[in-house]
């Protein structure tokens, strides 16, 4: 008897008598009809701080969190009327980057950034704002690419400021990308 054998054998052994485990339901069904709400309390749950707002509220949003800094770096999606008043910096220089989400999923709290908006905006500064439309907050993963004709080059699925415990097992926030990341829910 060869080595795999008797190893899958010991397995199968010590697994006699025990029940299966069952697969969880999935904890977040049935979705709601809006999916906005969801959407800002698992934001919320992940960390990260989300509003619904009006463009003109987003932008005075925007305004505030930008008041005492240098300036801003901005994503190439992100609308015009956004940039108005605000000092431009590159990425790597900038304390706030802005850029606009391809879509928003409910049930994790995730924003879908893609790399034609600019990856360094979306990475760089320490606080990142993100900006929605809410008819581009879907209620599943699923619902959101079904709607898209075609997949970007590059699609980064963000749910929460960055954060890692790879060293120590110790939580650190922004290792990885911005340690603050707020969403706004375009109405």
């Amino acid at each position: 008897m060869d080595a795999r054998t008797r190893i899958l054998n010991r397995v199968h052994r010590a697994l006699e008598g025990r029940p299966k485990a069952l697969l969880p339901e999935h904890p977040h069904l049935p979705f709601p009809e809006d999916p906005i709400p969801l959407f800002l309390r698992r934001l919320a749950e992940n960390g990260a701080e989300g509003h619904l707002l009006s463009p003109k509220e987003a932008k005075a949003l925007l305004d505030e969190l930008a008041q005492g800094l240098p300036g801003v770096a901005f994503g190439r999606g992100v609308p015009p009327s956004f940039r108005e008043g605000l000092s431009e910096l590159p990425p790597e220089e900038a304390p706030l980057g802005v850029s606009q989400a391809l879509f928003a999923v409910a049930e994790t709290g995730t924003v879908a950034l893609t790399s034609a908006d600019g990856r360094k905006a979306q990475l760089l500064p320490p606080t990142h704002l993100v900006l929605v439309e809410a008819e581009k907050v879907y209620p599943t993963l699923l619902a959101a690419f079904q709607e898209l004709k075609a997949l970007p080059p590059a699609l980064g699925l963000h749910s929460g400021p960055s954060k890692s415990a790879d060293i120590g097992q110790v939580m650190v926030k922004g290792v990885h990308g911005p340690g603050r990341l707020i969403v706004a829910v375009l109405t």
